[in-house]
């Protein structure tokens, strides 16, 4: 006699139908969450090769401002006359005070440059406007002409953003790209470059840069604090001098 109490085996025993919709969805989204990270992938290597192209146009633009530089020097050397330099177009501000006795002129004036705090610094579009707004907060501020290896250590060591009123960490170019994009700026090399030539778009990219926070100098501030950089002080213009400060500060 056959023995009808025997356990079903797993063949004999029909899956519920939730379970199998369950098991088609589970791997439809698991097909296409495969797919969306090759797509994604592929997207990350044309957008580097894309970043690497630009950083090269802007590399060989410099070396040619730089060529073009030197030719005109020999040039005006061998004819017995002197090279003058076009005016600078870029400055790098540096707040080197506190809040106290200050006027509200000069107080006004710092606040529309973003200079709130003392140690912090922010790049300034040279015109008349803002060459007579410096020259009255002169005895609280130095600044000078940042050269490209200032303006690119600066936005790769300090650069942060200001996306929605919050200072977020430049970690990725996608935060770049999401800010700047319709201005043609999509990584941190177009980002130093329109900062670095006073582009069309520099207003954008330069509201995009949280005001820079840097250490005291090593070594401190010369005794002499409040007197002007030519007579042995710290405030006021010190032209190309300011990339060795911004060094002794980054």
């Amino acid at each position: 006699m056959e023995n009808t109490d025997t356990v079903p085996t797993v063949k004999d025993v029909e899956v519920p139908e939730t379970l199998l919709k369950k098991q088609k969805t589970d791997a439809k989204a698991a097909e296409k969450a495969a797919a969306d990270k090759v797509a994604a992938r592929k997207a990350q290597i044309v957008k580097r090769r894309q970043y690497v192209k630009r950083a090269a146009k802007h590399a060989r633009e410099y070396e040619a401002i730089e060529r073009n530089e030197i030719s005109l020097r020999r040039q005006a050397k061998a004819n017995g006359s002197y090279y003058v330099a076009p005016q600078p177009k870029l400055a790098f501000v540096v707040r080197i005070r506190g809040i106290n006795n200050i006027p509200p002129k000069p107080r006004k004036i710092m606040q529309l440059l973003r200079l709130i705090q003392i140690n912090s610094g922010v790049f300034v579009r040279l015109n008349k406007a803002t060459t007579e707004m410096l020259q009255i907060i002169q005895p609280y501020v130095t600044y000078g002409y940042p050269s490209l290896k200032t303006i690119r250590q600066l936005v790769y060591k300090r650069g942060y953003a200001k996306v929605n009123k919050q200072r977020i960490a430049i970690q990725d170019n996608a935060v770049i790209e999401a800010a700047l994009g319709k201005y043609n700026i999509i990584c941190v090399e177009d980002l130093i470059h329109e900062i670095a030539t006073v582009g069309p778009a520099f207003k954008q990219a330069n509201n995009f840069l949280w005001p820079f926070k840097l250490s005291s100098p090593n070594g401190g501030w010369n005794e002499r604090k409040l007197k002007h950089f030519i007579i042995g002080g710290d405030q006021g213009n010190r032209e190309h001098f300011i990339n060795n400060l911004v060094k002794q500060m980054n």
